[in-house]
């Protein structure tokens, strides 16, 4: 996956550019195509704020938190992308499924109906 880290008014840490590296290697599973992902990390007065645009194929995820620490912003905010791209896989697979179902079931209608003979 190809990952982009944006330092504003904090200084770049190798740490931290690891810690996101170990997080987002772990969406590769979940997508199925190549992903870009763009992490923002900034500081404002006292608040860390992580922001992330993950962009797959036809999936756009966008999501931002703002915490005490920077590390528990990077994890909220993680825990936000996995929710979203679990949301839209199983939107997909019910989607997918669900036209199979309603085909195999006009099916069984057209079958149940008395001919006009």
């Amino acid at each position: 996956m190809k990952t982009s880290i944006t330092f504003k008014k904090i200084e770049p840490s190798d740490a931290l550019k690891l810690y996101i590296q170990k997080k987002i290697d772990r969406f590769e599973k979940m997508l199925d195509k190549p992903a870009e992902a763009h992490i923002v990390l900034s500081v404002e007065k006292i608040r860390y704020i992580a922001e992330i645009s993950l962009v797959c194929d036809k999936l756009k995820i966008h999501a931002k938190e703002e915490s005490e620490t920077m590390y528990s912003s990077i994890d909220t905010l993680m825990d936000k992308v996995k929710i979203q791209i679990k949301k839209n896989k199983e939107k997909l697979r019910r989607h997918m499924s669900g036209n199979k179902k309603s085909i195999k079931n006009d099916n069984l209608i057209l079958d149940t109906l008395p001919e006009n003979s």
